[in-house]
């Protein structure tokens, strides 16, 4: 296709902060962001005044203009935001990053999300306030106020429609959990989850039980990318992009849950354009990272990415065919938003380039392809896919 993004850069490092649990980080954000950018720097073994270009997403609140001050970088070229979308931005911003270097805009440019919810307030509470306008005016005061609430009406009408059970939800919960207790870094290491464990937790609202529901976590991530022709100076096995692209389908952002299409995680005008770019199908992907705001978001982020049909989720969506290392499609092996970190996603990039690397703590054998999607259920959207030297 024209304009291709695929094999035009890699990824020279990444890195995270410690990951904590909502509010308990000791640090101000702004530093968050800028711990995990040193440390990625370092990860690639470059100066952090090599950087360039800043590029985020979810309206992140670490100023580009601040950070390069901080860091002393003499030549900002790039100070990018993806807008709106949440975690949806995450792939986002790693295609807008990419654009800046393919087309000499920038040379070396961060991706990055920092979050430190006791500084600035929850992001997964309802509004605080006492007059409501706009959008939620026609929500808000019938109860519906909280991401759960309003992201489990899409999922309730597809498990309808196409007659799935429960078990494929705890499926998802229960891979992401397993994963987890392998990664040293991830909140819920040592904490494992079984299936007693998650029917007998509570529902905050059907059909999501409290396992079902991402962590809110403060910390920070980022990730460096530079020009593919410097993909092998680094001390890492060379991980190229070979697909990143964003939007949202006709009227997606419609108001008050009124969408032409409404159960649907928005990714169905995106696949084909990610598949394109990379010149890859969906099994001819290794590993899967799947942004779980909720487990239904991934269950129909999975059908729209032509892993399964809609008829077909009961006997896809099994823990066996989703964990490591014997899964037909191993998910999250970080332990994803559930069980390792919210980071509005941007973990989920950084483990799909680990595999790459072979440094997983869950690593898949002879992982070449490794994809993500952002989102789900928002608007826009976005999905990456990385590949090794091998792909090219």
């Amino acid at each position: 296709m024209s304009g291709t993004l695929r094999g035009k850069v890699c990824v020279a490092g990444v890195a995270e902060t410690t990951y904590y649990k909502r509010g308990e980080a000791p640090d101000a954000e702004f530093k968050l962001a800028l711990e995990a950018i040193v440390k990625a720097c370092e990860n690639a073994g470059i100066s952090a005044k090599e950087i360039d270009g800043f590029s985020s997403f979810s309206n992140d609140r670490s100023d580009a203009s601040r950070l390069s001050a901080a860091l002393g970088i003499h030549d900002m070229r790039l100070a990018n935001m993806q807008w709106g979308g949440g975690g949806g931005g995450g792939s986002g911003a790693i295609a807008n990053a990419a654009a800046a270097i393919a087309t000499g805009q920038a040379e070396c440019v961060v991706v990055f999300r920092a979050l430190a919810q006791g500084q600035f307030g929850r992001f997964g509470q309802g509004p605080q306030r006492n007059t409501i306008s706009g959008e939620f005016a026609h929500t808000i005061p019938y109860g519906l106020m909280s991401p759960a609430q309003m992201f489990a009406m899409k999922v309730n009408r597809f498990m309808y429609e196409n007659n799935v059970k429960q078990d494929a939800l705890r499926a998802i919960s229960l891979a992401s959990y397993h994963h987890a207790q392998n990664n040293p870094r991830a909140v819920m290491h040592g904490r494992p989850l079984d299936e007693k464990k998650y029917e007998n937790s509570r529902w905050i609202v059907e059909p999501f039980h409290l396992y079902d529901c991402c962590q809110e976590n403060d910390g920070a991530a980022a990730m460096i990318f530079v020009s593919a022709d410097r993909a092998k100076e680094f001390d890492h096995p060379p991980c190229y992009l070979l697909s990143a692209v964003a939007g949202s389908h006709h009227r997606a952002g419609a108001p008050v849950h009124n969408a032409p299409d409404y159960a649907t995680s928005a990714f169905k005008t995106l696949v084909p354009r990610l598949y394109d770019m990379a010149k890859v199908k969906a099994g001819d992907i290794d590993v899967l990272q799947s942004y779980e705001n909720f487990t239904g978001g991934v269950l129909m982020s999975i059908v729209e990415h032509e892993f399964c049909l809609p008829s077909e989720c009961n006997e896809f969506f099994t823990l066996e065919n989703l964990t490591n290392p014997n899964g037909k499609l191993p998910l999250n092996t970080s332990g994803g938003n559930l069980a390792e970190c919210y980071m509005h996603g941007l973990g989920l990039n950084i483990e799909a380039v680990r595999q790459i690397w072979r440094e997983s703590s869950n690593q898949v054998d002879n992982a070449e392809v490794s994809m993500v999607i952002s989102g789900p259920m928002v608007t826009p959207v976005s999905a990456s896919i990385f590949g090794s030297e091998a792909t090219l």
